[in-house]
């Protein structure tokens, strides 16, 4: 008799052939009723955190659909519509809503586009940082000995750096090993990689000190016992313990690496002209500040600062939302 399906009448457990339990429930609603969302629910900073952070990252995703221009295409521009102030403006045009630049591209639809350029950069480095930073940090707690000491030296070195000196460290160097014709192609693969081994020690050490305590629980001896290799103890028991801090610390750190992403390209040293973030269009924008076009550097510098601080915001909240002595 086939005892598998749906949970049985009057909310009982089903067992299944393998007996496994059919635990009857709605996942959506024990995520709804549980601890976090019920610290996001009550917590109007959040909220608000969040719906900022949605609307620019949506807004940025499907840029070249929500941006009214396209201000990359050539074939669209006119010089006659450069330096254009807001629609609020005298003078201005109301198709162009924040203005525009001295070469006639619509600010808003530019600083879409190259919101959608920093947030890339920021996530891919981000994810990066985590996978080096993440697998360093369990070998290095969990092995211990002469490894752990090597690892958390060169930790120590990391951090006698400013992360942006790092970053413009591993970008001048890769620059001048590579050809210059191959600069703006590998661009933001430099970018990417700089960033990231300027942010991973901290993953490194916090997933380290977690694995120093997970290491010597219970339930990691018994797997030893039972001759599970240590790869496999790392990676199946270890791992799932220590990704609470890892999530805060990458929430925040994504504004981070959006912050020196723009640094770098108000410097000169991130993302080609071609395909500007919002630290290039900063930087464009402060060589017309003083001539009275403060509209090109104003208003991306606005959208910088909104998504770092809806991000940061954020991030603040999952720390504490985790945190099981402020519950």
């Amino acid at each position: 008799m086939d005892s598998s399906g749906p949970p049985a009448a009057g909310g009982v457990p089903a067992i299944t052939e393998q007996g496994s339990v059919i635990v009857p429930g709605n996942v959506v609603g024990r995520i709804w009723d549980s601890d976090v969302s019920f610290s996001f629910r009550k917590s109007p900073v959040a909220i608000s955190a969040a719906i900022v952070a949605f609307v620019l990252i949506f807004s940025a995703v499907f840029a070249r659909w929500v941006a009214p221009h396209n201000p990359f295409d050539l074939a669209t521009l006119n010089l006659l519509d450069a330096s254009l102030p807001p629609m609020w403006e005298v003078n201005s045009n109301p198709s162009f809503w924040l203005g525009t630049d001295d070469q006639g591209r619509d600010i808003f639809s530019a600083i879409l586009f190259g919101m959608q350029v920093s947030l890339a950069i920021g996530l891919a480095s981000v994810a990066l940082s985590v996978v080096l930073g993440v697998g360093l940090g369990l070998l290095s707690g969990y092995v211990g000995g002469r490894l752990d000491a090597f690892i958390m030296r060169v930790c120590d070195v990391m951090l006698s750096f400013p992360a942006i000196l790092t970053a413009l460290l591993i970008d001048g160097v890769a620059r001048a090993a590579l050809p210059r014709e191959t600069h703006n192609e590998v661009a933001f693969g430099v970018l990417i990689i700089a960033i990231a081994l300027s942010g991973w020690v901290q993953y490194a050490r916090t997933v380290r000190g977690s694995t120093l305590v997970e290491k010597n629980k219970e339930y990691v001896q018994a797997a030893r016992v039972i001759g599970v290799s240590p790869l496999a103890i790392m990676a199946r028991h270890v791992l799932p313990n220590v990704t609470g801090p890892v999530l805060v610390l990458a929430t925040v750190h994504i504004a981070t690496a959006i912050i020196t992403e723009a640094t770098l390209s108000f410097l000169g040293v991130g993302v080609p002209p071609t395909t500007p973030s919002l630290g290039t269009l900063i930087r464009i924008g402060n060589e017309f500040l003083f001539s009275g076009e403060w509209w090109i550097t104003i208003f991306p510098g606005l959208a910088l600062v909104l998504l770092v601080l809806s991000v940061n915001l954020l991030g603040d909240w999952l720390r504490d939302a985790l945190n099981p002595r402020l519950r």
